[in-house]
């Protein structure tokens, strides 16, 4: 008689282990950005919404005109503008940069702490906008959520503007109560933000010829701002110089150095001096190589790609300077990327 079988115990099906941190609510970042036009047809609308925000510039006629004022100027200034974006490639590429940083931002917090993070981008002047990022941020189950800046010098009119607009819709009765939410609004002197800027301003200088290399005048250009909002207490300049500041320290080059705004628009008085005149005092003084730094913008936009790489070479070439560079903008430089996580999980650990 033929042996039976052995009887075998019943094999359970295997379960997967999940991730305690990552089976929690994740954790939402909110990037505020300036945003700009996708498209030329986008031109116009976009400066109106710019130049409706009183935080930026207050136009003579009041708050109730400024709006209607504000399209005025938008007509008047549509077809130059819209000149300008065509010339970099028809519209601004700093919704698709700030995308990319928020993915960094995103993959780099995750792996470092093993918790689940969602990171939304707020653009203060375009799309998607502050209500838009909320309602992404809650249909994926967020409720702590840290803003983040990504402007690292503070200013009313810049990091100031896109809070009290993120204050202004988390106060509708839909979001009351819905976020806990604290907030980075700063950072100018980030030790891994200035060692990213520092290691473009290096690159950049190490692609002069060598026997000139000491001689290149490095120009870090920062935008400008009216001047009554310095006059008020705003610490941007003191923010800008402290970042230029920590970028040297960290170079240490001989080379000769100056700070100038650009970008200076509309019928008020702005700190200066302005880009574009300290370039054509290097021409005067025999300045033959320059190197332009943008210091307070994290990624490539309309400043860089035709203020700086267009208009301000015409002025620098008109003016005597043969060799004018710039370093590249951050937009998703590693060390960059990890000075933002360290500044979002920095207020997750303190709060």
């Amino acid at each position: 008689m033929p042996l039976s079988a052995p009887a075998c115990a019943p094999v359970a099906p295997e379960i997967p282990v999940i991730d305690r941190a990552f089976a929690a609510p994740p954790v939402g970042v909110l990037l505020f950005n300036m945003g700009g036009p996708g498209t030329l047809a986008d031109v116009e609308p976009f400066l109106v919404n710019l130049f409706s925000d009183r935080d930026i510039i207050e136009l003579p006629m009041g708050a109730l005109l400024q709006p209607v004022v504000a399209r005025i100027i938008a007509k008047a200034r549509g077809n130059g503008v819209r000149r300008n974006y065509a010339s970099i490639g028809g519209g601004s590429p700093q919704l698709r940069l700030t995308r990319a940083q928020a993915m960094a931002l995103n993959d780099h917090l995750d792996r470092q702490t093993g918790r689940r993070h969602v990171v939304e981008v707020a653009m203060r002047y375009w799309q998607p906008d502050t209500e838009t990022a909320l309602q992404r941020l809650a249909s994926e189950g967020v409720s702590r959520l840290v803003t983040l800046t990504l402007y690292p010098h503070y200013s009313r009119a810049t990091t100031g503007s896109s809070r009290r607009e993120f204050e202004r819709v988390v106060a509708q009765p839909k979001w009351r109560g819905r976020f806990e939410v604290d907030h980075v609004e700063a950072y100018p002197d980030h030790p891994l933000y200035l060692e990213a800027m520092a290691d473009n301003v290096r690159r950049a200088l190490a692609g002069f010829p060598s026997h000139r290399r000491d001689k290149v005048t490095i120009l870090f250009s920062a935008h400008g701002l009216p001047k009554k909002f310095i006059d008020e207490g705003d610490p941007y300049v003191e923010h800008t110089h402290r970042t230029v500041q920590g970028i040297l320290d960290r170079i240490a080059v001989p080379n000769p150095h100056t700070i100038a705004f650009q970008s200076r628009t509309g019928p008020v008085t702005w700190i200066g001096p302005g880009t574009e005149d300290v370039l054509r005092d290097l021409g005067r003084q025999g300045v033959k190589e320059v190197l332009m730094v943008p210091v307070s913008f994290v990624s490539d936009h309309i400043e860089t790609l035709y203020e700086v790489d267009q208009l301000f070479r015409e002025d620098a070439i008109r003016s005597g300077i043969v060799d004018y560079r710039r370093s590249e903008a951050l937009n998703t430089h590693p060390l960059y990327i990890e000075a933002l996580a360290e500044l979002v999980s920095r207020q997750l650990v303190t709060t």
